[in-house]
């Protein structure tokens, strides 16, 4: 991975806004309407070239394929970085169940369990405006083909993920652009489905790790940058009823970690890169777990660069971290300094205070600029767009102070 060796460098969470014409195809096949394979992916070749020349323009550095591959048939779609799994991976069945459909668990000291969607602590205080379709919160669309595990877990995405990389390797090329990254779902995560194959919950999540780890190795062995997407690192802590102790979550949560670092084992981390969030929908998240009590559980993940919310309301506060905490040797840190959380496009002046802070306390080499999460799907195409210029005039700023 590069380093921002000579002014700040640039890069984004991962989702970027879908065409209209792409969503549309997506919508057509998820219903079964779209026969001609053909035609719908020379429609995803031209989209994911123009995403890429697109990000260059609005001063990105480091490109993504935007997640164009992964299917989202809706304007604003908070999971497809994680429902795209459910069609490479075999021993999945598809229920007709949505996601706040299972039901609630509850835990006790020293035996942590998610609980159901549906009764996420947050959720429970704001029960109001999380029914109320004009308060603005809102987790998107809900869908009714959330799987269940009921045989032998395999990674069936080969031709999926090879079309995705194919595609974006070409768009790289065409516009210039020398580095590029690609997500894809971590192992803790991609088990927060229903089980009725595997014993137990763990043991199907190191079959997930094992599953998975075949896309990591495809993601990697093609020249791109691997980011691991896992939000249940940290957002399970809100999906957890009572709150647990820190204690008993980052024993919980470290289960997940060491079956990541299982899926990674024997791939090179200065090629990979973690994804850190509290979820992306937009919401109160007053029941998120602080920064502090998570880091340390995040950096013994064996990536060489780990990406993080720090420019939402929840959250910024916790740059504080990184004064008694140090970033391992050779680590790199993407901290999000414009959010996906807001309508409000960020001031460049305020997005190079943000940078700045980070800089100061960890090595402005070590600093790469980018979004709190994905963008796409959560805020309107154009102001999006508008932050990723915006989130490249901040990192401007911030070199010229930095490099001066």
């Amino acid at each position: 991975m590069r380093m921002s060796r000579d002014r700040i460098l640039t890069s984004h969470a991962g989702s970027l806004p879908r065409t209209e014409e792409l969503i549309e195809a997506n919508r057509q096949r998820e219903a079964g309407g779209m026969k001609e394979e053909p035609r719908f992916q020379g429609l995803l070749k031209a989209a994911v070239g123009e995403v890429v020349k697109r990000q260059k323009a609005a001063g990105i550095d480091i490109a993504g394929d935007g997640e164009y591959g992964k299917s989202m048939g809706h304007k604003i779609n908070y999971r497809a970085w994680w429902s795209y799994s459910f069609h490479r991976l075999g021993g999945l069945t598809l229920r007709g169940l949505n996601l706040y459909d299972f039901p609630p668990n509850r835990s006790e000291p020293g035996k942590v369990v998610l609980s159901s969607f549906s009764d996420r602590r947050d959720r429970n205080r704001f029960k109001a405006a999380y029914s109320d379709p004009e308060s603005g919160v809102s987790t998107g669309p809900r869908t009714n083909d959330w799987p269940v595990c009921t045989g032998p877990l395999t990674y069936i995405g080969q031709a999926a993920i090879k079309a995705d990389i194919d595609n974006f390797k070409a768009a790289l090329a065409a516009a210039g652009v020398e580095e590029g990254f690609m997500t894809s779902i971590g192992p803790g995560s991609c088990s927060r489905i229903g089980n009725e194959h595997y014993k137990t919950d763990e043991e199907f999540l190191w079959a997930c790790a094992d599953a998975m780890r075949e896309e990591y190795k495809a993601i990697v062995d093609a020249g791109l940058v691997l980011q691991i997407d896992d939000p249940s690192i940290a957002e399970n802590f809100d999906q957890i009823v009572p709150e647990p102790s820190v204690a008993d979550y980052q024993k919980f949560t470290m289960q997940r970690v060491e079956a990541l670092n299982h899926a990674l084992k024997g791939l090179p981390e200065d090629r990979i890169r973690f994804h850190l969030c509290w979820g992306s929908w937009h919401g109160p998240h007053t029941t998120d777990i602080p920064m502090k009590d998570i880091v340390e559980v995040m950096l013994a993940i064996k990536a060489g660069a780990y990406s993080f919310e720090a420019g939402n309301v929840r959250h910024e506060h916790e740059w504080k971290v990184w004064e008694e905490v140090k970033l391992p040797d050779g680590k790199l840190m993407l901290p999000g300094v414009v959010s996906h959380a807001t309508n409000v496009v960020e001031h460049p002046e305020l997005v190079a205070e943000r940078i700045l802070r980070f800089a100061r306390l960890v090595g402005r080499e070590r600093v790469i600029a980018a979004t709190d999460c994905g963008l796409g799907g959560r805020v309107h195409p154009e102001i999006a767009w508008a932050k990723l210029e915006t989130l490249s005039q901040g990192a401007a700023l911030a070199s010229k102070q930095l490099w001066r």
